[in-house]
């Protein structure tokens, strides 16, 4: 059905820059002459509806109650009924423009908009986002904050947006909700692929890292619950016995001489791998001269110790060239005899006994106290044999990370290509009132859990019907 799509057969030039040319028969109005902005008061009843970035405007309890900046007072605030256009003037930049679903209340700062008969609201939230996705919102900027707009109803009255006909615009929000959901069902079975293909990786880690590869080696109870028995030869520490522990610190932005050297600076937003090697932020040797900041060499392990992810879990890994870190992680400096790919391959299996260490830092933050991390149990052979086992594991890995990679490989090009899609059919550079007019009928409810889990499942039977899939180490 996609691959049939055609341009319009007759164009013409928008005369807007962002625009380009559009169909022939379509038109151009201001947003002021598209929509009206409400006005209500807030009702007892009324709950707090949030903009998202991804468009989605929704009460704030449907999607998480928490990493939220809280109003004290709710001085301004408005009421949002289903099927308003919603603006967030400080993040239209970002996409922060949909169509709400639910009834509630919203703060000042967002533009709620009422859509007049020529307007569709579903499908004007798709041209702004195509604004901002085109950073036309941002070349309108007037605020002050860095990488942030003041786009306010006003700004997009005055806006020229496109109009097709009042049927040909729900023709094209048809199509579009009919595509994204097919591709946001398989990019939902590709994460799923993606989760068991990680916990199938944690099984054999998690083996190897407590039994060793000889599976006829004596055992112990190691007198750690989350070991539980291990090899007779190994030593059980904790973790202060591996090494000692180096914090990091933030330089002064302000001060230039402090930045854009040679010297990584790794914060949380790089532990996305288990090696580190590098950083997109660096630091001068003027930093480490000046300031608390320290060079930590190669052979160390990250940690995180403060963040949201802690929520999901504590990223470990170990350095391959020099770093400096952030106040926001941990290092350790292994002591002779330990290896640090090893102990940072061993504490990444470790995801449940860090989990009682956690505790709240405010606003959904999380943090990792060092004085409990550093108590926790691990159990270490000895060197030569933790080397062994930390390359049989990249040998018994690599297929599973192959797949994991291009599994994520293929997410990235389906949003690329979701993306580039709604861009053209809102725009109008494709014609999709054929295939739309063809689609089958659907309810307007969304498919059930159980129903859409089922076609999941189906997908994924089909991924994990191949050869090609890892067996356990043995």
């Amino acid at each position: 059905m996609i691959s049939s799509l055609q341009p319009y057969r007759a164009m013409k030039d928008s005369g807007i820059e962002w625009l380009g040319e559009i169909p022939e028969h379509w038109e151009l109005e201001r947003g002021k002459n598209l929509f009206t902005k409400a006005e209500r008061p807030v009702r007892k009843t009324d709950q707090v509806v949030t903009c998202f970035r991804d468009g989605t405007v929704t009460l704030r309890r449907n999607r998480r109650t928490q990493g939220f900046t809280e109003s004290l007072k709710e001085f301004g605030y408005q009421g949002i009924r289903v099927g308003d256009l919603v603006i967030h003037a400080m993040d239209a930049f970002a996409g922060a423009v949909g169509v709400a679903d639910s009834d509630g209340k919203g703060t000042p700062v967002y533009a709620v908009c009422k859509p007049k008969p020529r307007a569709n609201a579903y499908y004007h939230s798709f041209v702004i986002r195509e604004m901002a996705r085109r950073q036309w919102i941002l070349a309108l900027a007037t605020g002050i904050r860095e990488r942030s707009t003041d786009f306010r109803f006003g700004a997009y009255a005055n806006q020229r947006v496109p109009l097709p006909p009042l049927p040909e615009q729900a023709a094209i929000v048809r199509f579009i909700d009919y595509v994204d959901r097919r591709i946001r069902r398989y990019i939902r079975a590709k994460r799923k692929l993606i989760k068991l293909l990680e916990e199938q990786k944690q099984a054999i880690i998690r083996r190897a890292v407590t039994r060793g590869l000889n599976p006829d080696v004596p055992l112990k109870d190691s007198g750690v619950e989350w070991l539980g028995q291990v090899p007779e030869h190994w030593e059980v520490r904790k973790l202060r016995q591996c090494g000692p522990v180096v914090g990091g610190m933030t330089p002064s932005m302000e001060v230039r001489r402090f930045w854009d050297g040679e010297i990584p600076w790794v914060t949380p937003k790089d532990m996305k791998k288990q090696a580190i090697g590098d950083s997109g932020i660096r630091v001068t040797p003027v930093a480490l001269e000046e300031t608390s900041l320290r060079l930590i060499e190669p052979g160390a392990i990250l940690l995180v110790v403060r963040g949201m992810i802690l929520a999901r879990k504590v990223p470990i890994a170990w350095t391959e060239n020099p770093v400096t870190i952030n106040q926001d992680m941990k290092a350790i400096r292994p002591n002779k005899g330990v290896d640090a790919k090893y102990l940072a391959t061993m504490l990444d299996s470790a995801h449940d006994a860090f989990i009682p260490l956690i505790d709240e830092a405010g606003h959904g933050t999380k943090r990792l106290p060092t004085e409990r991390w550093r108590d926790l149990a691990v159990a270490l052979p000895p060197l030569e044999e933790q080397i062994a086992i930390a390359e049989r594991l990249d040998q018994a890995t690599a297929d599973i990370d192959t797949i994991i990679t291009r599994a994520n490989r293929e997410i990235e090009l389906l949003n690329e290509y979701r993306t580039r899609l709604i861009a053209d059919v809102v725009t109008g550079k494709l014609d999709v009132r054929e295939a739309a007019a063809s689609l089958p009928n659907r309810p307007d409810e969304p498919e059930s859990p159980d129903k859409l889990d089922e076609i999941i499942d189906a997908e994924m039977d089909q991924e994990l019907d191949r050869d090609d899939l890892p067996e356990d180490v043995e």
